[in-house]
C-alpha cells in the first residue's frame, strides 16, 4: 500500500514552520522614506498617510536616532521646499533643504545609509519631473538639471543617489558627472521600472507634487508592460546603475520577479504610499490585522525577488521582528 503524503507535518507548530520557512524578511532588507520640510520643531502628520510625518531637520535627526536604534540600515530622503519655480532650482541649490538635511544627518549619524531621491517634481511650480515647453516635458534639458541635483546631493553627503525622474539617458550622465568630480564610490539606485500608477496619490499629497496639468504618462511607464520594464532595467545597468528599482511593488510582483531572475544586480522595490495607506485605512476600520497584512505583503515582495524593500512600514516591521 502506498504511503499517504502528509505535507502538513511541516506545518504542525510555529517552531516547525519557522524551521522550514523559505522566505524571511530581515531588518537588513528595509529602507525608511522621510519627508523633510523647512523650519524648526515641525512634525506634522500627513492626513492621507497616518503615522507618516513632515519633519523639519531637527526632528529628522530625532527620527534618525530611533531608526538607528531599530537597526534599519538607511533612509530615503524627499525634500519639500517653501518656494518652487519653473525649473526646480531648489533641487540643486547647495543650500537646499535636502543638502542641509544630508549634511546634518551625515554629521550626527555617519554610519546610517543616506539615500537622496533625485527628481524635480517636488521643486517645480508645475509639479512635473522636468523642464516644460509648450506643455511638453523636455528630456535632455531635464537631464541636465537632474544631473546637477544628483551631484549636489552626493557632494552634500548622500551615499546613494536615486534618480526617479524616468528621463532617458540620465543614468550615464549622472555616472559621468560623479566620476568626473571624484565621487566614484557614490552608488546610483535607479528607479528603472517606475510605472505611471494610481497608487502614488498619498505621496503627491505628502510631497506637494501633483502635476498642475496633464499627467506623467509620457515619461513614467504604462502599467500594461513588462518587456518595456526589462528594456529599461537593461539600459540603466548598461549606463552604470548599481541597484535597480521597481515601483510600485505589490501590483508589480511579476516585474520584480522577472528583473530579479534576469539581472545580476540588487533589486529594490518601493512599497508605495497608496499601498501603505490602503492597509492603514483597513486597519483603522477594523477590517484586517495590521501586523499580519504588512508582514504578508513585504514577504511577498521579498519572495518575488527584491533584495531591498523601501516601505513606510519599516519602523513597525523592525519592532515586530526584533
Amino acid at each position: 500500500m502506498d504511503l499517504i503524503k502528509r505535507p502538513r507535518r511541516l506545518r504542525t507548530s510555529e517552531a516547525v514552520r519557522r524551521l522550514v520557512r523559505e522566505t524571511s524578511v530581515s531588518v537588513d532588507d528595509l529602507i525608511y522614506p522621510l519627508f523633510i520640510v523647512e523650519g524648526n520643531g515641525i512634525k506634522n502628520e500627513i492626513p492621507s498617510m497616518p503615522g507618516v510625518y513632515h519633519l523639519s531637520i531637527d526632528n529628522m535627526l530625532k527620527e534618525l536616532e530611533e531608526i538607528s536604534k531599530l537597526g534599519i540600515p538607511g533612509v530615503l530622503l524627499f525634500g519639500i521646499p517653501d518656494e518652487k519655480d519653473e525649473i526646480g532650482s531648489g533641487a540643486y541649490d547647495s543650500d537646499g533643504i535636502i543638502q542641509r538635511a544630508l549634511r546634518a544627518a551625515k554629521k550626527e549619524f555617519p554610519g546610517l545609509l543616506l539615500i537622496a531621491d533625485v527628481c524635480l517634481c517636488e521643486y517645480t511650480s508645475h509639479g512635473h519631473c522636468g523642464v516644460i515647453n509648450d506643455g511638453r516635458v523636455l528630456n535632455d534639458p531635464s537631464v541636465e538639471l537632474v544631473v546637477k541635483t544628483a551631484l549636489s546631493y552626493a557632494q552634500a553627503g548622500a551615499d546613494i543617489v536615486a534618480p526617479s525622474d524616468m528621463m532617458d539617458g540620465r543614468i550615464i550622465a549622472i555616472r559621468q558627472a560623479l566620476d568626473q568630480n571624484g565621487l566614484t564610490d557614490k552608488i546610483i539606485m535607479a528607479y528603472s521600472a517606475k510605472y505611471a500608477s494610481s497608487f502614488y496619490g498619498p505621496f503627491r499629497d505628502a510631497a506637494h507634487s501633483k502635476p498642475a496639468f496633464g499627467d506623467r504618462k509620457t515619461y513614467q511607464m504604462d502599467y500594461c508592460n513588462l518587456n518595456e520594464a526589462l528594456r529599461e532595467v537593461a539600459l540603466d545597468i548598461e549606463e552604470g546603475a548599481d541597484i535597480v528599482m521597481v515601483k510600485p511593488a505589490l501590483a508589480y510582483l511579476d516585474v520584480i520577479n522577472e528583473v530579479g531572475r534576469r539581472f545580476d544586480v540588487p533589486v529594490a522595490a518601493y512599497n508605495v504610499s497608496g499601498e501603505y495607506s490602503m492597509i492603514k485605512a483597513a486597519v483603522m476600520n477594523g477590517w484586517i490585522d495590521e501586523r499580519g497584512a504588512v508582514m504578508e505583503s513585504v514577504t511577498a515582495i521579498k519572495r518575488a525577488g527584491a533584495k531591498i524593500i523601501i516601505t513606510y512600514f519599516a519602523k513597525q516591521i523592525a519592532e515586530w521582528i526584533g
